[in-house]
């Protein structure tokens, strides 16, 4: 017999539905009502294997957790979906019908009857194999990383090298956490800087602590996260993105200890594509981090905005905040003054965090005002505050600290409203994040890594002395991180402080001796002493360590060259390419060196490849226009073209580079318009006033001219 607190609990439980009715006219049946909604809404998490502690596919399971299923789902606890109804149309929305929570709760009233076993659905199957069938490549950590069994959550990233050697396209991920209920969440980034993977093999256990630096990001704007209980998609047709060779798959995760030791050793399964992107997202960032909330405070608002420059689909959006976070809203103003919102969540729990993605496209035009404004609680009554009492909370990674952002990722008309895009939002973005640097250093002076994050960012925009002195500040902390030393001797190189980069590069190299980069890096120094065989042995020794490092290839290609050596140069300019096919740098270089031995067909074609990849190549389009204006035989020449080349590269640099101008005149000569060959020439040799071997060339060709 059922106890009067037991019905009380029941009536209570059916007094959440809304005041939603349910017919009485039959009995309510495990087989007919609840088994379909189980399985829908439940048993993506909640089957043998799952994320979840249990399993209900089968009526016994579900009987005897019935009153808290009642429970868990009457509060809107289960299934874990936090936006609102009626704020956006979501895929895969898990949110429960207020019919079918009632449904639930009747259906325990009544007694949690079978019903007819025939009525039952056919319960899903879920495979330990990959969802989306077999990868076509498999990343897996080198070495699993021991999680205590207690002790604070733990925020780690892994690097993993990805085995390719050419361009590929890839247009689904799926991971598998590989130790349920201990991966609280997954974002999967890449960097093709290296960066990322020289910060893991500073730490001598797999990974590193906190997440990934600027250098790790999404790639092609794609949320590429996971949460326990996410059903991975390819993306849409035509949306695949691009994976260069030498890239490296960066892992952020959130780990929670669960009393015992754990081998945490996810997979990522990657599918590929043939087919190269014909759109591309951008993901827009929203939020600050400057956060300082005080204890005690109730209500602490965070709001940010953006006016989008061009007409724009919004696919999808990713909120994030931590434990503090009560209410979410992310809303679009429309030119006209209409409001449309794109997300609510009116209890947001850092426990259940989602990349939300729209069902149908949101069309919005230029104009339109993103707002996200995020209310915080660091007070007692707030049930999810991990301190007691409350203390003062800043912006930090970790969950002792907040956070509040909002990732939207919009969908341009065009190609060209893409660049648009980005050239409008990126200086807001750095501005964000240099606010952000600044104030976590101030918070934490004696973080290196912070420093040494703040001097990257403060190269971005510009400040090289202030990033030189976080970065030396960075060593002074910790002077055994050779990455710190290297980025610190990378700087002093751009500043042609050549001394004082190669003891960088010297000391990154005492601690780490195959660091393939400070090799590279070592390399262009020497070459810019002059020192060419010691430049050619640090950038052999570059591509030894790292084969598919483009720029290692490239920079030895170009020390081959510099010694004459041009059939070995071309050989490893083809080699980069391979690797980095849209590097107009090296498609010039590789048809400078063609030209240099005669090889001039494929010159002209290896330039015609530059010039594809970047139109405003000033150093292809004055070789090329060389060529075609003076190449043997004659029948080779084509001077219309080579004027119209030169003329280009004259107007990008303002008609004041002297090696322009020389060749711009070739190319006049070359289509009979001797005139203005000889008028062009004389500008450039107004500019090559010093007397040396340039003045010379500019008056031996002018003389040329005027003698024909």
């Amino acid at each position: 017999m059922r106890s009067r607190a037991a019905v009380s609990l029941l009536t209570l439980l059916l007094g959440c539905g809304r005041g939603t009715a349910i017919a009485q006219d039959r009995t309510i049946t495990f087989a007919k009502d609840i088994a379909p909604l189980i399985f829908t809404h439940c048993a993506q998490c909640h089957h043998p294997g799952g994320d979840a502690p249990f399993s209900l596919l089968k009526y016994t399971d579900v009987r005897q957790r019935a009153s808290l299923i009642a429970q868990v789902t009457a509060s809107r606890f289960m299934p874990p979906w936090k936006p609102e109804p009626g704020y956006g149309r979501f895929e895969g929305a898990r949110r429960l019908a207020d019919d079918d929570v009632a449904r639930i709760a009747e259906w325990v009233r009544e007694g949690t009857k079978l019903g007819d076993p025939a009525d039952l659905p056919k319960a899903p199957a879920f495979s330990a194999e990959w969802r989306l069938g077999e990868p076509d490549i498999v990343v897996r950590l080198p070495e699993a990383y021991e999680l205590a069994a207690d002790g604070p959550d733990v925020f780690r990233t892994f690097v993993v090298p990805l085995p390719t050697n050419s361009r590929r396209y890839v247009k689904g991920v799926e991971f598998r956490a590989g130790a349920p209920g201990v991966v609280h969440h997954a974002s999967i980034k890449i960097d093709s800087t290296r960066s990322s993977r020289r910060l893991d093999e500073d730490d001598p256990a797999p990974g590193y602590n906190g997440g990934g630096g600027r250098t790790a990001r999404f790639p092609d704007g794609q949320f590429l996260a996971w949460t326990p209980g996410q059903t991975p998609s390819m993306l849409p047709e035509g949306m695949a993105w691009q994976l260069d060779p030498g890239t490296d798959l960066v892992l952020e995760l959130h780990l929670v200890p669960r009393g015992k030791p754990e081998r945490v050793n996810p997979t990522v399964g990657l599918y590929l594509s043939n087919t190269p992107p014909s759109e591309t997202p951008y993901i827009l960032r929203l939020g600050s981090q400057t956060i300082d909330i005080p204890a005690g405070e109730r209500r602490y608002a965070l709001t940010d905005t953006f006016v989008l420059p061009v007409d724009a689909d919004v696919i999808g959006l990713q909120p994030h905040a931590h434990n503090l976070a009560r209410e979410i809203k992310v809303r679009a103003r429309l030119p006209d003054g209409r409001t449309e919102w794109l997300l609510y969540i009116s209890d947001w729990d850092f426990r259940w965090q989602e990349v939300y993605r729209y069902t149908d496209r949101v069309r919005l035009p230029k104009g339109t005002t993103l707002l996200m404004e995020y209310t915080y609680d660091n007070s007692t009554e707030n049930p999810r505050n991990p301190n007691r009492p409350p203390v003062r909370v800043t912006f930090g990674q970790t969950t002792a600290s907040e956070m509040g952002n909002v990732w939207i990722q919009v969908l341009p008309l065009t190609r060209e409203d893409l660049g648009v895009l980005d050239r409008t939002f990126a200086p807001k973005l750095l501005r964000d994040d240099l606010a952000g640097y600044i104030k976590d250093v101030e918070l934490n002076p004696t973080d290196a890594r912070l420093r040494a994050e703040l001097a990257f960012v403060y190269l971005s925009a510009g400040r090289t002395d202030a990033a030189i002195a976080q970065l030396q500040d960075s060593i002074r902390l910790s002077p055994d991180i050779s990455a710190t030393h290297f980025a610190l001797g990378t700087v002093l190189l751009e500043q042609r402080d050549l001394k004082a980069a190669e003891q960088e590069f010297a000391d990154a190299l005492r601690l780490k001796p195959a660091f393939p980069e400070a090799h590279l890096n070592l390399g262009v120094l020497k070459q810019s002493e002059g020192r060419l065989g010691e430049a050619v042995a640090h950038y052999q020794e570059a591509v030894r360590l790292d084969p598919l490092n483009a720029a290692a290839h490239y920079n030895l290609g170009r020390g081959h060259a510099a010694q004459r050596h041009f059939l070995e140069a071309i050989g490893e300019y083809r080699m980069a390419l391979q690797f980095r096919p849209d590097d107009a740098d090296a498609w010039s270089s590789l048809g400078s060196a063609l030209a240099t031995i005669h090889r001039t067909d494929e010159a002209i074609e290896t330039y015609r490849r530059a010039l594809a990849v970047n139109p405003q190549a000033v150093g292809a389009l004055i070789d090329l226009a060389w060529l075609l204006a003076t190449a043997e035989p004659p029948s080779r020449r084509i001077p219309e073209d080579a004027v119209r080349l030169a003329e280009r590269a004259a107007a990008l640099t303002d008609h004041q580079n002297v090696i322009v101008l020389d060749a711009l005149a070739a190319a006049y000569f070359a289509a009979g318009r001797t005139d203005l060959a000889i008028e062009t020439e004389n500008a450039a040799l107004q500019l090559a006033v010093d007397g040396g071997d340039l003045e010379q060339m500019i008056r031996k060709h002018l003389g040329r001219f005027q003698l024909h």
